[in-house]
């Protein structure tokens, strides 16, 4: 039995395992991708022959050599998919492509980041289309670019990133649609000031994309992806205060891929499924896991570190991920309670955050055919008809409509439902609550749980006389 486990290999959980390693601690590290890193510091495909090194990688690259280095008992291209209460801690179900293994561990640690919020437009299931964490994956890691003439749409800091290293590997970005206007940037100015190699960097990029001639369309949204079997173009309207689309503004634009996304979410299914206490709260990505300053849950043996607490960005991941393993070590007795946790550079990424909190208006852009939940193919007038007949939560109108039971367990649609409830309804998002959890947390094939066996050796038990 390890003395901790550390779900999620990124900023936070990575810190947090080698930490708890330097404390003395026995530890495991799982991971789905094949190393660490997550998705900010992720490392560049072995495929790559050349690629210029940023403060991202290179801080991927000392986390590696960290971990490398460490003792830790690394658990790669490995998918946690079922966690029980276990003698003395925690049962950990984790399988690979091949097979299945168990793991024990007296504490836990759950660092699995955040997942992107995308809402749905007509045309967002056509080929072409791709979220902008999926675009910066696939660009970090690859070098792999989203499409030959690309519109970025949605609000943050993504939408500079994605377009400039567009740019920067030789694709053409048609325009840059941000939700909010150029005031809303500037408001942020004092906050982005307290990190300046940031500022600087967004300010680069803003250039290299002003050179090359990309047009910035603030408060502007692409409305409706255009295309039958791919994207071939885009309409993009004015958005108001609220980011509803403003009747008139309409103009269309050739193109063959979109980069869309609307900020980040907190990843809870464990803490859910673990039955540890969930605070609602825009400024932090909406739904997360409640948390002291240094990393407990309300489960005792369940702790959390990094943007499944809230979102705050890469800045403060590290910082809260060794603040939680010396917490760990501390109660477990294996190193002396410190007296303050480190400190944790927040200031930046929260207001990076601000910038992603969705407006009521941007639900205005779902028509009623177009199709919320992809995995089940239900549109919003679907969803409207249930609402309307007494659906007042996602678990009911999960069960009216089969929203949410497709493979993604309704990572993607759950949080769009919930907007649309919040309408119509006048309840609140806590009065609407969060989808359940269950397992397994991820698709897992069923042949992988299964193992090798012969059918006809089975132990079946003769048929009961009649």
């Amino acid at each position: 039995m390890y003395d901790t486990l550390v779900i999620g290999a990124g900023p936070a959980g990575g810190s947090a395992a080698v930490v708890a390693a330097e404390l003395g601690l026995s530890v495991a590290l799982v991971d789905e991708q094949r190393g660490p890193g997550g998705q900010v510091w992720r490392a560049k495909s072995a495929a790559i022959i050349e690629s210029r090194a940023t403060p991202e990688s290179r801080a991927g690259d000392k986390l590696r050599q960290d971990i490398s280095a460490s003792g830790i008992s690394t658990y790669f291209s490995k998918r946690v998919w079922q966690i029980q209460p276990g003698k003395g801690g925690w049962k950990i179900y984790i399988a690979s492509a091949e097979t299945t293994e168990v793991l024990y561990a007296r504490t836990l640690v759950v660092a699995t980041g955040a997942q992107e919020r995308v809402i749905p437009i007509e045309g967002w299931t056509l080929p072409g289309v791709i979220g902008l964490a999926a675009a910066t994956a696939m660009m970090k890691e690859h070098k792999i670019l989203p499409g030959h003439r690309v519109v970025v749409s949605g609000c943050g800091p993504l939408l500079p990133f994605v377009a400039h290293e567009i740019v920067a590997a030789g694709g053409e970005v048609a325009a840059i649609a941000d939700l909010n206007s150029f005031g809303d940037w500037i408001r942020l100015a004092p906050a982005l000031m307290r990190r300046p190699d940031l500022a600087l960097r967004g300010k680069n990029w803003l250039g290299a994309l002003k050179t090359a001639g990309v047009p910035m369309l603030y408060r502007h949204s692409v409305t409706t992806v255009i295309g039958e079997d791919s994207v071939r173009g885009v309409r993009i309207s004015k958005v108001d205060g609220s980011w509803s689309p403003v009747s008139g503004t309409e103009t269309y634009l050739d193109a063959d891929a979109v980069c869309l996304g609307h900020g980040l979410m907190p990843v809870t299914e464990i803490t859910r499924l673990l039955g540890a206490d969930h605070t609602y709260a825009r400024g932090l990505g909406g739904w997360h896991v409640t948390s002291d300053d240094r990393g407990r849950t309300s489960v005792t043996g369940l702790y959390v570190c990094g943007d499944s607490a809230g979102i705050l960005g890469a800045a403060a991941a590290p910082a809260l991920g060794r603040t939680t393993a010396h917490t760990v070590a501390s109660d477990l007795s294996k190193a002396p309670r410190r007296r303050s946790p480190h400190r944790i550079p927040t200031c930046f990424g929260s207001a990076m955050t601000s910038l992603t909190r969705v407006r009521p208006g941007l639900i205005d852009q779902i028509g009623p055919g177009t199709i919320v939940c992809r995995c089940e193919g239900v549109t919003r007038a679907e969803l409207e008809e249930e609402i309307g007949t007494g659906a007042q939560s996602l678990r009911s109108t999960k069960s009216g409509t089969r929203c949410g039971m497709g493979p993604c367990g309704g990572r993607f649609c759950a949080d769009t439902v919930a907007m649309i409830q919040e309408k119509l309804t006048g309840k609140t998002r806590e009065e609407i609550g969060q989808p359940s959890a269950r397992p397994p947390f991820r698709p897992v094939l069923v042949s992988t749980l299964s193992g090798t066996f012969i059918y006809e050796d089975l132990p079946l038990p003769a048929p009961a006389p009649l």
